[in-house]
């Protein structure tokens, strides 16, 4: 039995448990209640999702705090509201912007191999960031393969292994973002070569109640409900690949949406459907299958911290959210009673600011920009659905209500969500409501007021229709137009390059390098005198971008050193890659480079 005891002791695998990989699984604009487990009243369409929430904690009260992409997922990894972590829309910062640590810089520090796929550009304020592999398969990557991402997932896998460290994958699964299964990308009809296991009839998909039951919109609702089935598949790809690399019972793994699905009332906007995500967690050991959590408000703003909790990294300060970890290991915890969300410019650069803060019961929404005439645009106003529901809106008065509201809003709204998910009655004048109302508002300034958000003063002068207007038109004056916005985006990315020599350093690697032989660098740098001494660590990769050895050295003023390392006598892949950084680590690095790869003969 001792012997038993000691070789179990000693098992790698079970050494590694003190410090498990972490797999992230999106999926891209899927409502919660399109999962079975969720709600979902159409049979089968998530049979993957329903087996992961099995062995997971699932949260029935969570939400997302952005309803468009890359806000909301710079949320989830920064740990920071749109305001503070300034992702507020579509444009990236500068490397050199950026004054926070992300997932990436922090897991990346504590010794983790970092990898993603799709929603690359979207999961990090910059652009390109230092991923230890992107698992894309170029410009013909199919992100809308089911398969695929099993094979993604395998290969992340594989590049951890060979640099013999945990992994830390972000696997964004594209579905069902449009354009939906069977559609082509100004959503006509397509042939479609990635089918799902499932395809949905439109007489059979429930439609939502914020939108209206009719043949067209139903057409569009089966594609989409077929897309999420699609996504499944995806996910369950993931998961059998997880399982095939013998990493199933190593790997903590948290599932959820980026946001609601990709029509009018939930995506881009605030409403109930717009937020609440599938969010579910597996941790080996710590959480128990099945559980469900109807307790606590879950925000995305907290997962940053509550991953580091499970990763046992140390919190580096500075984030919004906070750690819910104390729930997954069944402890008690302060109830969680209300969670805040905002928006502030959709993908075309409109600024249409709105906060809203929500409880199990009621939500309350606030939209400063609403003035009667000015119109909302959005990611869903050119579906079919919207067009539709506005031919429909000529000769029913209440779609024609609904329309109104889809396209100007009004200033402040508030629903009595457990009994209202669709948001259909709005109640903010009704009379016997307005403690609750005053409740909810009280609350919003405080979160407001904690976390320094701009939009506080008008939210205090949200009576005086001029003031509103006049802070609107100062926004507004601030508005870049599509030029502007790509324009800085370019001039972004151009800054955080990390590919590309800059004014530091500049590697300069040999044609090719041979089976265990020595194999010398270049580095030249070009340091500022103000700049002093400063460490740089050099790289040497295998062809995955794993790591084989590291050297550090230090410069100052311009020169060139060389820096020899030992080509192992096995190199998979047959190429290496150099790689230089201005710094002690990520965190605190000026400058990132690495060459195109060598070939090893």
């Amino acid at each position: 039995m001792r012997f038993i005891y000691l070789l179990f002791a000693l098992c790698p695998w079970h050494a590694a448990l003190a410090q498990p990989n972490l797999l992230i699984i999106t999926t891209d604009d899927m409502s919660c209640d399109s999962v079975g487990v969720f709600g979902c009243t159409l049979k089968d369409t998530t049979p993957n999702m329903d087996k992961l929430a099995m062995q997971s904690l699932r949260f029935n009260h969570a939400h997302v705090v952005v309803g468009n992409c890359m806000p909301s997922r710079n949320v989830m990894w920064s740990g920071k509201y749109p305001h503070n972590n300034r992702i507020e829309g579509f444009r990236a910062m500068g490397k050199n912007d950026k004054d926070y640590p992300v997932l990436g810089d922090l897991v990346k520090a504590a010794g983790y191999f970092t990898g993603i796929r799709h929603k690359v550009e979207h999961s990090t304020p910059y652009s390109p960031f230092p991923w230890d592999i992107i698992l894309s398969e170029g410009k013909k990557d199919d992100v809308k393969n089911a398969a695929s991402w099993g094979k993604a997932a395998t290969q992340g896998i594989e590049a951890a292994k060979q640099a013999g460290k945990p992994f830390c994958l972000l696997l964004n699964v594209a579905d069902p973002h449009k354009p939906f299964y069977g559609e082509g990308n100004r959503g006509e009809s397509a042939p479609d070569p990635n089918m799902p296991s499932k395809v949905f009839t439109s007489e059979e998909v429930p439609v939502p109640g914020f939108l209206h039951d009719d043949p067209i919109i139903r057409k569009e609702l089966a594609l989409y409900y077929s897309s999420v089935r699609r996504a499944d598949d995806g996910v369950g790809a993931i998961l059998d690949a997880l399982k095939a690399a013998g990493q199933d019972e190593n790997t903590i793994i948290i599932f959820l949406s980026d946001h609601g699905m990709p029509l009018p009332f939930a995506k881009t906007q605030l409403y109930h459907h717009s937020s609440r995500t599938p969010l579910m967690i597996r941790w080996p050991g710590v959480t128990k299958a099945g559980a469900v959590d109807d307790a606590h408000m879950i925000s995305t703003v907290d997962l940053l911290p509550t991953i580091l909790d499970m990763l046992q990294i140390a919190q580096p300060g500075g984030f919004d959210g906070t750690s819910f970890a104390a729930l997954l290991k069944g402890e008690s915890q302060p109830e969680r009673v209300m969670v805040f969300k905002e928006h502030n410019e959709n993908a075309g650069g409109q600024r249409t600011p709105m906060r809203a803060v929500q409880t199990k019961d009621w939500l309350y929404v606030f939209s400063p920009w609403s003035n009667g005439t000015r119109v909302m645009t959005g990611a869903t106003n050119g579906t079919a659905t919207a067009r539709q529901m506005r031919v429909l809106a000529k000769t029913n008065e209440a779609i024609a209500a609904r329309i109104d509201l889809f396209d100007h809003r009004v200033p402040e709204e508030a629903y009595e969500v457990r009994y209202d998910h669709d948001a259909l009655s709005n109640l903010i004048a009704k009379p016997e409501d307005a403690a609750q109302v005053a409740t909810l508002e009280k609350a919003l300034e405080d979160w407001m007021v904690k976390t320094n958000d701009p939009l506080l003063e008008v939210f205090r002068k949200r009576d005086d229709a001029a003031f509103r207007e006049q802070y609107m038109k100062q926004l507004e004056g601030k508005q870049m137009s599509k030029k502007e916005r790509v324009t800085a985006n370019r001039a972004a990315k151009k800054s955080s390059d990390a590919a590309k020599p800059g004014a530091l350093i500049a590697l300069e690697a040999p044609a090719s390098v041979t089976p265990g032989q020595k194999a010398t660098v270049k580095l030249k740098h070009t340091f500022p005198a103000d700049l002093g001494e400063k460490p740089i660590q050099v790289t040497l990769k295998g062809g995955g971008n794993e790591r084989i050895e590291r050297k550090e050295v230090k410069a100052s003023g311009t020169g060139e050193i060389e820096v020899t390392f030992d080509i192992p006598a096995e190199v998979p892949g047959g190429k290496v890659i150099f790689a230089g950084l201005v710094g002690k680590s990520i965190k605190d690095s000026l400058q990132l480079i690495q060459t195109k790869p060598v070939p090893v003969k």
